[in-house]
């Protein structure tokens, strides 16, 4: 298969963005479910943050993808690149970070701020992405919106990576010295009390781009190979399933080794850092692998219309699932639990409130986080996006190169 002739699109990659948010949501709202499942069981789901690594290996895989073969230093083809990224990731992100911080000023939510005293310096912390640089800080805004200062620390350093592989070739050694800097970083500046700036070994393996750089470069080197041989392959390994039960594989021994003093996960312990940084982006790369190269029931699931629609409006379920958008949704039903209670008390009966099961309105507003992704998506994302890649917004549109309109 020629180059010319591989899809710019796999719908079935979306539908993975779908899988990976919902695997954090799973993270985040296991204990939900308390007493009702194992210990052992809750460690497990406790590790279904994963999800994040998917995110990553498939940044590289696309950005290689689309970019590796027609990248250029040029100052055009750079603003351009640009604004693409910009207008996939910037406004809803700078939209729900206002909303966050708005919401926060007026519920006195000091998590929000991340503890500090100056909530305007730590907003534009967040709208800069630059508070992933800072242990201290890193949760504050939308906490989970960390990961995007990792996303567009990749971006801005993709097209670098690039001219470096192609010029001096021993693209394997880049992860090394990008992993090596950081260590670097932290000898620095570990004994300096600047807010937690790669304050320690296990926020920048875990927090930063430069500790998990591997997972992008994972996607890259399955995008060049891929390029490179086509997605049509002789024998009939099955990689998609391979690959999906090495990630869950992955996911058992982070739940079984032991969580260090202090930590939540056992994703926090060296072994697990080795295990989500490296082995599991290794799994992922053949669950990817299978789904470019095998037509396969997980394939057909993913790259379903309606799941598509789920993963394209993910990256707003990523960013609403925990903080203000969850507590409004969560203090409604439980509002609403206390108001039928009370017509309940009215009429002198002892009924069951249908909102009344801690398990059953998290399955509820699980649906209701989803229908709202799905109309922000719609009716604002996906606009401003087409909006601002038409505009001349940092290029003009009309002047743009044809190799980089993608």
């Amino acid at each position: 298969m020629s180059k010319k002739t591989l899809p710019n699109y796999i719908p079935a990659l979306t539908g993975v963005r779908a899988l990976a948010a919902y695997l954090v949501f799973v993270s985040h709202f296991y204990y939900v479910f308390g007493e009702s499942i194992p210990q052992s069981v809750q460690r497990f789901f406790r590790e279904f943050h994963i999800g994040v690594t998917i995110f990553f290996v498939l940044s590289g895989f696309l950005i290689a993808f689309r970019y590796f073969d027609n990248f250029s230093l040029d100052k055009d083809w750079f603003k351009q690149y640009l604004k693409n990224r910009v207008a996939r990731i910037y406004p809803m992100y700078f939209l729900l970070t206002i909303c966050a911080f708005v919401v926060a000023y007026f519920t006195h939510d000091q998590e929000v701020n991340g503890g500090s005293e100056h909530p305007v310096g730590i907003f534009l912390m967040n709208i800069s992405f630059v508070r992933g640089f800072f242990n201290d800080y890193k949760f504050s805004g939308i906490a989970q919106g960390w990961s995007l200062t990792v996303e567009e620390c990749f971006y801005f350093s993709a097209p670098l990576m690039f001219f470096a592989a192609k010029k001096w070739g021993r693209f394997y050694l880049q992860p090394v010295l990008i992993t090596g800097f950081g260590f670097i970083l932290v000898l620095i500046f570990r004994n300096v009390n600047w807010y937690g700036f790669f304050g320690n070994f296990t926020f920048m393996m875990l927090n930063t781009f430069l500790g998990r750089c591997f997972e992008f470069f994972a996607g890259i080197m399955l995008a060049l190979f891929v390029k490179k041989n086509g997605f049509n392959r002789a024998n009939r390994v099955p990689f998609t399933y391979i690959g999906f039960f090495l990630i869950f594989f992955c996911i058992w021994l982070m739940s079984v080794t032991p969580v260090l003093p202090g930590d939540t996960f056992g994703q926090q312990n060296p072994l697990g850092i080795i295990t989500n940084n490296y082995l599991l982006a290794a799994a992922i790369t053949l669950f990817f692998y299978g789904l470019l190269t095998e037509t396969s029931v997980l394939k057909k699931v993913l790259a379903n219309p309606f799941v598509e629609l789920l993963g394209k409006s993910s990256y707003i379920f990523y960013l609403i699932h925990l903080g203000f958008m969850y507590n409004l949704l969560h203090g409604g039903l439980n509002s609403l639990n206390e108001w039928i209670f009370g017509l309940y008390d009215r009429w002198g009966v002892d009924w069951i409130s249908p909102f009344q099961s801690d398990q059953v309105n998290l399955v509820l507003v699980f649906i209701l986080l989803n229908a709202i992704s799905i109309l922000l998506f719609k009716n604002i994302e996906e606009p401003l996006n087409h909006y601002i890649r038409r505009s001349d917004f940092l290029i003009k549109s009309k002047s743009r190169p044809a190799e980089i309109l993608n």
